[in-house]
């Protein structure tokens, strides 16, 4: 028997994942199933069951004839992750899922229930490539690329938990998704578009959650942020800046060295104008580094005047890093120079942490 968190089947280290029913658009689903010898209306049907019904027992699809039923869903639904564990903190209302996917990669996903509303940050990569210092998940490097229906079904299992009451605080709906998991969403880039109109199109399409409710994270690859930004979608965007000057971010995101501060900003205000969505811009605040009054001041004279939000995150401990929180002295320096400017500035609620499952925390560690 496999144990928890085992797959049955374990396919070697670069094998293409399974094609799954959440890879494919509505017309390629049509024309799967009619290839396996079954009428193209079947495809609706076993939609409706796992977007619509959120149902994943083949065995409660009463309007499939049971046969058919055995086909789809070996050819269309195949088990590509298994629950490794979850970890839960903040009186169970964060909740950290280890997944082992098909190939044996190790991610990670959380789940949040606040008192109006449930979010899940989720994945789209194993690793990451970015190679921020300060990150648990950048330190890792990349393993690999996700499916879409890998990065999907982190979602329909998160909505599956919340409908039938597994997540402790009883039956909820999922209402916001935030790509700030493990991977940079915009480096898989074809793949996260693709989950977000499964996630987005109406049922039985896809989930039918709000694009208002999604929000991708990057780190700032210009072309793929301009890229999304004519996709015609009202996804919020989020910048992990850090660093409102080159000198400290070509450090802080080794990224910057190929586009710049002013460059990554402009694609930022293009994304607000086409989307008509303010940008979040992601600051970690790091003691010493990157929380002096100048930069705050440097950051505040840069995005005045736009459409925007400051979302302060006090660094989360990553092991062996150097580098550990502001002071709360400094921390509110920081904000209030960024107010001064007109601004608006939060700091994030740092949930998670004692789990690994605050930000830049993630590492999938088996």
């Amino acid at each position: 028997m496999p144990k928890p968190g085992e797959l049955t089947f374990v396919a070697p280290r670069g094998a293409k994942p399974p094609r799954h029913l959440a890879d494919l658009s509505p017309a390629e689903r049509k024309e799967a199933v009619a290839e396996l010898g079954e009428q193209p209306f079947r495809a609706k049907q076993l939609s409706n069951h796992y977007f619509g019904r959120m149902s994943n027992d083949p065995a409660s699809w009463t309007d499939i004839p049971a046969a058919s039923r055995e086909k789809l869903t070996e050819s269309l639904l195949p088990e590509l992750m298994k629950v490794v564990r979850h970890v839960s903190c903040d009186d169970d209302a964060t909740r950290k899922t280890l997944w082992r996917l098909f190939d044996g990669t190790l991610v990670e996903s959380v789940l949040m229930r606040y008192p109006d509303r449930v979010t899940m940050c989720i994945s789209s990569q194993a690793g990451c490539g970015m190679n921020c210092p300060f990150c648990a998940t950048g330190q890792a490097g990349l393993t690999r690329n996700l499916s879409t229906a890998e990065i999907v079904e982190q979602i329909a299992a998160g909505m599956r938990d919340l409908k039938t009451g597994e997540v402790p605080g009883g039956e909820a709906r999922l209402s916001n998704v935030v790509f700030m998991g493990m991977g940079e969403p915009l480096a898989n880039y074809n793949r996260v578009l693709a989950s977000i109109r499964r996630l987005t199109d109406p049922a039985p399409d896809g989930f039918g959650l709000s694009q208002r409710g999604i929000t991708v994270s990057t780190v700032g690859l210009v072309p793929a942020m301009h890229r999304f930004a004519d996709e015609g979608l009202s996804c919020r965007l989020a910048l992990s800046l850090h660093a409102p000057d080159d000198e400290l971010r070509d450090e802080l995101v080794p990224v910057n060295t190929r586009w710049k501060v002013a460059e990554v900003l402009d694609a930022a205000w293009n994304y607000a104008e086409k989307s008509g969505r303010r940008i979040s811009i992601e600051y970690a605040l790091i003691k010493d580094i990157n929380d002096q009054a100048w930069r705050a001041d440097l950051l505040g004279r840069l995005i005045k005047g736009k459409r925007v939000h400051v979302n302060l995150i006090p660094l989360n401990p990553t092991p062996g890093s150097k580098w550990t929180a502001s002071r709360p002295e400094d921390e509110r320096e920081f904000v209030r120079r960024l107010q001064a400017h007109g601004v608006p500035t939060t700091v994030r609620d740092t949930r998670g942490q004692e789990i690994d499952g605050a930000c830049g925390q993630l590492a999938a560690a088996g």
